[in-house]
């Protein structure tokens, strides 16, 4: 099953993609964590320098990187959360 979603771009991630915003479409569901975040790196392959510092937020719940399952459903948001930077 395939799923479209919106992936919310913040801060760096922003900055490194040239995008606040885009539509995914025909996203596998469910998917792990890591390969949602091979398939943004595919897109945008400038992501790699936040490799070991982000996080990815479905439906405003933070998921780490790595094996975890994310079942996504049409329309979902997934935001890509670099690290916030002090100040």
């Amino acid at each position: 099953m395939t799923t479209h979603v919106t992936v919310l771009y913040f801060a760096k991630s922003a900055e490194l993609t040239g995008v606040k915003e885009e539509e995914l479409v025909a996203v596998p569901t469910p998917i792990s964590s890591l390969e949602l975040w091979t398939l943004l790196l595919q897109r945008h392959p400038r992501l790699r320098l936040l490799q070991d510092q982000v996080v990815l937020a479905v439906r405003q719940q933070y998921v780490a990187i790595g094996d975890q399952l994310v079942t996504l459903g049409d329309g979902d948001e997934v935001a890509v959360v670099p690290p916030l930077s002090g100040g």
